[in-house]
C-alpha cells in the first residue's frame, strides 16, 4: 500500500482507495453526499441551483405520491421514488432511505419466519370469520335493503 503525506503532514489516500488507518473509501456510490457531476460541485452557484432543482423535482414526485395514496395508483412507490431523487443530493434523504430499506428487509425476514406466518394466517382467518359473521347477521336482520331509506317519488 503506497501512502504518503502532503505538505501539511496529513496522510494521503493510497492509490487503491484505502486510507492509512485501514478504512476503505466508498467508491461504489454508497457513500453519503452529493452525487452531482464534478463540474457542478466545483461551482457553488451552479451546485446550489442543482440542489434546488433536485429538491423541486423530488418534491413534485413525493407530492404526486401523496395524492396517489387515497386515489388509485402506486402512492408509496412514487413517494419512495421521490425520496430516491432527493437522496441523490441530500444526506438526510440517503439516511432515511437506508433506514427504510433496513426496516423493510427486517420485516420481510420476520414475515418469512414459519411461526409468524402461521400466526398471520390464523389472525387473517379469524378476521374473515368475524367479518363473515357480521355480514350474515346484517343480511339476516335487514336483508338486501340498503342501510339508508330511498323513496321513489
Amino acid at each position: 500500500m503506497n501512502t504518503g503525506s502532503d505538505e501539511s503532514g496529513d496522510a494521503v489516500v493510497a492509490a487503491d482507495g484505502a486510507k492509512p488507518d485501514g478504512a476503505v473509501r466508498e467508491q461504489d456510490g454508497q457513500g453519503l453526499g452529493s452525487r452531482a457531476p464534478e463540474f457542478v460541485k466545483a461551482r457553488r452557484v451552479l451546485h446550489l441551483s442543482w440542489q434546488v432543482g433536485v429538491f423541486v423535482l423530488g418534491l413534485a414526485v413525493v407530492g404526486a405520491g401523496i395524492v396517489m395514496l387515497p386515489l388509485p395508483g402506486p402512492g408509496w412507490v412514487v413517494i419512495f421514488g421521490g425520496m430516491a431523487i432527493w437522496a441523490t443530493e441530500f444526506v438526510w434523504a440517503q439516511l432515511v432511505l437506508r433506514w427504510t430499506k433496513r426496516k423493510v428487509t427486517e420485516a420481510a425476514q420476520r414475515a418469512l419466519d414459519p411461526k409468524v406466518r402461521r400466526r398471520n394466517i390464523i389472525l387473517t382467518s379469524i378476521g374473515l370469520v368475524v367479518i363473515g359473521a357480521l355480514l350474515g347477521v346484517y343480511l339476516w336482520k335487514f336483508g338486501l335493503e340498503m342501510p339508508w331509506k330511498i323513496k321513489d317519488q
